[in-house]
């Protein structure tokens, strides 16, 4: 255990949680809080979306992906409870993340899926990895805030000059209702889940293994966790964020914020553009505090900062050549395509799926195809692909 490292984080968490509270409110503070807990989940059971396209695509290895339909399962019917009664902590109507089906969506996470495997991280594999120790996310998470921040810009043309269809909810749109498209929606990760077990047995890929830094009751602090647990209590915390500020769990719209905040202090009328206009732009005048996403995304760096010093796991190194030049493309291109997918793999794959949009269905196929597509580029930036000779972690 890296005593330091630990004693310093929590000492700035707890600074940051008192400043966001008398900033913001103890609803902000409860979603720092939350952020913690996520960035910790993420880190302990080393919980990819990245790894888990890029090993199915690789090798054949489907545990990743089987610990997201778990993931689902539960998400889902969660969702479903709270979505359908309106139930709140905080008295916001809870709403879903429901967006438009189009090119923009189509186009976007295809870019995501290389980006996040060029950069070596999705938008929370970007975030926990930051706080990891893991030295090449941070020229990921500038260029991914760069590029969020491009695709705020042109996200009216892409939205206006585009084929598009409207927000489609399997639950609202269809006349199935939240039971009904929560029924739907069970049967189809059942279904991916048995074709994931069928695959296994025809690839019989390398498997993961945990890693190993202590036994017994201790792993609940120092790790690691298998990823079912992870999976359930990813689920948990993205009901309780429903539940807390109405919204699912999101990261990426905070990047384009803190991009367009920057932008404004050196003169650029950002406030002009339309993705700006509505909540969007009122979010620029006030407190980066008072922004829930943000405060989401600064619990889970310190979050995963804390759980990788107790793991005693902390320790940046330098970064290779192909490895920055990787990380530069793949955060420009998640964070440009983030923007015109409406979300990542938490907003609009977590957060989508989970709200029974049709859009984050579409986003999973689309980011699986830029990850097949990712494979072959890989290597031309040094980066090695997963055999079948591989031992994971």
């Amino acid at each position: 255990m890296q005593k330091g490292y630990v004693s310093v984080g929590l000492l700035i968490s707890l600074i940051l949680l008192i400043t966001i509270v008398n900033t913001a409110g103890w609803v902000q503070g409860t979603l720092f809080i939350i952020g913690l807990a996520m960035g910790a989940t993420l880190l302990y059971a080393r919980f990819g979306f990245t790894s888990a396209f890029r090993r199915l695509v690789s090798v054949g290895n489907v545990q990743g992906l089987q610990a997201h339909m778990l993931m689902f399962g539960v998400s889902t019917t969660l969702f479903a409870i709270i979505l359908s009664t309106g139930f709140s902590f905080t008295g916001v109507t809870p709403a879903g993340y429901v967006s438009p089906v189009g090119v923009p969506v189509i186009f976007g996470a295809f870019l995501f899926g290389i980006g996040m495997q060029l950069g070596n991280g999705c938008a929370s594999g970007t975030l926990y990895n930051l706080g990891g120790g893991s030295s090449s996310m941070v020229l990921t998470l500038l260029f991914f805030i760069a590029g969020s921040t491009l695709g705020a810009y042109h996200l009216n043309f892409w939205m206006q000059e585009t084929p598009t269809l409207p927000p489609i909810s399997l639950a609202t749109s269809t006349g199935l209702g939240y039971f009904g498209a929560w029924a739907v929606q069970i049967v189809l990760f059942a279904v991916i889940y048995l074709i994931t077990i069928q695959i296994a047995k025809k690839k019989n890929p390398p498997m993961m293994k945990p890693l190993a830094t202590t036994t017994g009751w201790r792993k609940v602090l120092r790790g690691s966790w298998p990823l079912f647990v992870a999976a359930i209590v990813l689920a948990l915390l993205n009901a309780l964020t429903l539940t807390v500020r109405g919204t699912p769990w999101g990261i990426t719209s905070a990047f384009a914020l803190w991009g367009g905040k920057f932008l404004n202090t050196v003169g650029v009328d950002v406030a002009s553009w339309g993705y700006f206009a509505g909540p969007n732009g009122e979010a620029l005048k006030n407190s980066i505090l008072a922004d829930s996403t943000s405060v989401l995304n600064f619990g889970i760096i310190l979050g995963a900062f804390i759980a990788a010093s107790f793991q005693g796991t902390f320790k940046p190194k330098k970064i290779k050549p192909g490895v920055a030049g990787a990380a530069i493309l793949g955060g420009l291109l998640m964070g440009y395509g983030s923007r015109l997918a409406f979300g990542c793999n938490i907003g609009a794959y977590f957060g989508g799926i989970s709200s029974f949009s049709l859009h984050g269905w579409v986003w999973a196929i689309m980011a699986l195809l830029g990850t097949f597509l990712a494979i072959f580029i890989r290597p031309l930036f040094g980066l090695k692909n997963p055999s079948s000779k591989d031992t994971f972690c």
